[in-house]
């Protein structure tokens, strides 16, 4: 039966049939006739929204902090084999509740998963904890199970950790970990502070670099599973390319949904033929090893009205060859977005955070996105990320254990910083026209702009009913003044908005009588009380 979501999009009870094609989006195809917007603040990063524009798309790249890395190996158990400090994955988050920035991390390359806090997030504490006293350890590659004390025998690869603020206390915390071991299943774990896990069963077969997420619009757990799609496999049209691709399950609940068979797998999405083969890895390459793009992991969340991910492209180079260099894999993050959770587009192919490719750089290479993604931080999104930096000293001459070389070795955690809302804005000197939108329990207007921009709202024919009074400025939230129209007379009726813009329009919404515009968090609002 088909569901219809919160913004009116049709999603078709076989939606999985296909996988996500970012050029062809069926809800950008055939939008709804009446948009609702009630949930979050409306970003403009396809044409969902729009009617008609001479106003230009503009796709904003994040800054990377200048103080990077925020973390960096430091301890015993960070720097023994090879050093390393990061989430791989993981997640960094701003609870809410406890008002604290949180990571949970991998340190030391495929060897223990820890836990820091901050208060800042860009200063990191390590909390001695009592899962292995004097240490901020939390799962281990090897240890004796003691249920009663929190310690789970589980050896890191790739993980990701999401904060459940609607589950019991005891499953406020939630992980799925994979071992580095292909065609094996992973883990589902629990735990009521983020720190004291309890295992509840093995998944469904996997490889490594699986990771899972959360749709609050459609309260789904969601699975985002590694595979490898053969030569044989390619699509006609091109589309699915060779090497790393993902696979999708979905459940409502975490637990029970991870006991995936074979079958329950539908082929999700992958690298395609837009995806432009980098110059630096085709000049670095040996002939036998040139290698086109490819979808190396995927991590994603809800943000505002829509589902935000970050799609880790591989740009080539095979594993040995790295090994053989001692240097990162060469990988890159772009953004991609949702309206239903499972088609998501990818409108820019440039890098939005990038490997260096710099020798000396600490963020040279191998570039990995988070659980989480991003968290809210007043004007700005903070977005963590892995990096490696290499080490050409350790190299092999033959292929064999290339986990004991330079390729992963010095790994940390960075910091890009975004304007909120700041993936896309519509430039220029012109106008926008809405779709036909509706909402529900809505009380005021608020757009985040830099320039001048005048709202008219008008009916679903286009008269206008109301303007606003000219905004001049800069504000990721400007509260518009119409005068003595009503905005909550809007409520539950049908109307366009008219944009006069002349500047940058980066994303609009309406809230309740609270400032609310009742959108997903990300991985937090920070509370700056």
């Amino acid at each position: 039966m088909a569901e219809k979501l919160y913004n009116n999009v049709i999603l078709e009870d076989d939606f999985t049939r296909e996988p996500s094609r970012p050029n062809d989006i069926p809800y950008l195809k055939n939008p709804p006739e009446i948009i609702n917007i009630t949930v979050g603040r409306q970003l403009f990063v396809d044409n969902f929204l729009i009617e008609e524009t001479d106003l230009v798309p503009e796709y904003h790249k994040a800054v990377k902090y200048e103080g990077n890395p925020v973390m960096k190996p430091e301890t015993e158990w960070e720097t023994c084999y090879n050093p390393s400090v990061t989430p791989k994955g993981g997640g960094v988050w701003y609870d809410e509740e406890e008002k604290i920035f949180k990571m949970w991390y991998e340190a030391c390359w495929l060897h223990q998963m820890c836990y820091a806090t901050s208060k800042d997030g860009i200063h990191w504490d390590r909390p001695e904890l009592d899962v292995v006293p004097g240490t901020n350890k939390i799962l281990m590659r090897e240890h004796p199970s003691d249920p009663s004390k929190g310690l789970v025998p589980l050896r890191p690869d790739s993980n990701a950790v999401f904060i459940d603020y609607d589950a019991p206390r005891e499953q406020r915390y939630k992980m799925l970990n994979h071992g580095p071991v292909s065609g094996a299943g992973g883990h589902v774990c629990t735990s009521p502070d983020g720190i004291h896990w309890t295992i509840h069963n093995e998944t469904g077969i996997c490889d490594d670099r699986t990771t899972m997420f959360y749709n609050p619009f459609r309260k789904k757990w969601v699975y985002s599973l590694r595979y490898s799609r053969g030569s044989d496999l390619i699509s006609k049209d091109d589309y699915l390319r060779t090497g790393r691709c993902r696979d999708y399950v979905e459940a409502d609940d975490f637990i029970e949904g991870s006991r995936w068979a074979p079958g329950d797998r539908r082929h999700w999405m992958s690298a395609d033929k837009d995806d432009i083969p980098d110059p630096y890895i085709l000049n670095a390459a040996v002939s036998d090893t040139e290698m086109a793009p490819q979808l190396y992991s995927v991590d994603c969340v809800g943000y505002e009205s829509i589902m935000l991910g970050m799609f880790e492209i591989h740009q080539g180079l095979g594993n040995f060859v790295h090994a053989q260099r001692g240097t990162p894999k060469i990988t890159d993050l772009i953004p991609m977005y949702s309206r239903d959770g499972y088609h998501f587009s990818r409108p820019c192919r440039d890098p939005f955070i990038w490997s260096t490719r710099v020798r000396g750089s600490w963020d040279r290479g191998y570039v990995q996105p988070v659980g989480g993604v991003c968290i809210i931080n007043g004007d700005e999104l903070w977005i963590y990320y892995s990096g490696f930096a290499g080490d050409e000293r350790y190299f092999i001459t033959e292929k064999g254990d290339d986990n004991h070389t330079g390729m992963y070795r010095n790994g940390a955690t960075g910091l890009a910083k975004l304007r909120r809302d700041g993936f896309v804005s519509m430039n220029g000197s012109g106008s926008l026209l809405t779709r036909k939108l509706e909402f529900s329990g809505k009380r005021t207007m608020g757009i985040n702009a830099v320039g001048s921009v005048r709202v008219h709202i008008c009916d679903e024919n286009g008269g206008v009913i109301a303007s606003s009074a000219v905004f001049e400025g800069d504000s990721t939230n400007h509260t518009l003044d119409f005068g003595n129209f009503d905005i909550s007379s809007l409520n539950n009726k049908v109307f366009r908005l008219k944009f006069e813009v002349d500047g940058k329009l980066y994303s609009f919404g309406f809230a309740d009588e609270n400032g609310d515009f009742g959108g997903a968090h990300a991985a937090g609002i920070v509370d700056r009380a």
